[in-house]
């Protein structure tokens, strides 16, 4: 297939799939005429590539996912180092859902200070003791 046709069956531009292909992330084959060539193996690459971007995702942590299918595995996560970014992505996770909840933390005693301070103002109503 062509790369409009690769950019339509997998949902982004072919301008994404020209910078796919300048990080060594596509193939770059190309016909006798010049023009780009993709098969369903590389559709599968994008779609990989895409999945873990929607996931949040950089574009360079998807590398190991995308060789480990271009090694012939038939998932891109069956490989130890796209094992590796899945746990490197849970420790960045796990930061950034902490960070949330001291800052969730600190709002909600800004918000019961406040309150106090506010003669007739109704009582707050945050989920105290809540998710934490």
């Amino acid at each position: 297939m062509r790369i409009g046709e690769l950019a339509e069956r997998a949902g982004v531009s072919t301008r994404t799939l020209r910078y796919y292909e300048s990080r060594g992330l596509l193939p770059g084959r190309r016909a006798v005429n010049g023009y780009r060539v993709y098969g369903d193996d590389d559709l599968r690459l994008v779609e990989q590539i895409r999945t873990l971007q929607d996931f949040g995702f950089g574009l360079e942590e998807t590398r190991p996912f995308v060789e480990c299918l271009r090694a012939g595995h038939p998932a891109g996560d069956s490989c130890p180092d796209s094992l590796d970014v899945y746990r490197g992505k849970l420790v960045e996770l796990d930061a950034l859902i902490d960070r949330l909840r001291a800052v969730r933390a600190q709002v909600e005693a800004q918000l019961l200070r406040a309150a106090t301070d506010v003669p007739g103002a109704p009582e707050p109503r945050c989920n105290l003791g809540g998710p934490r």
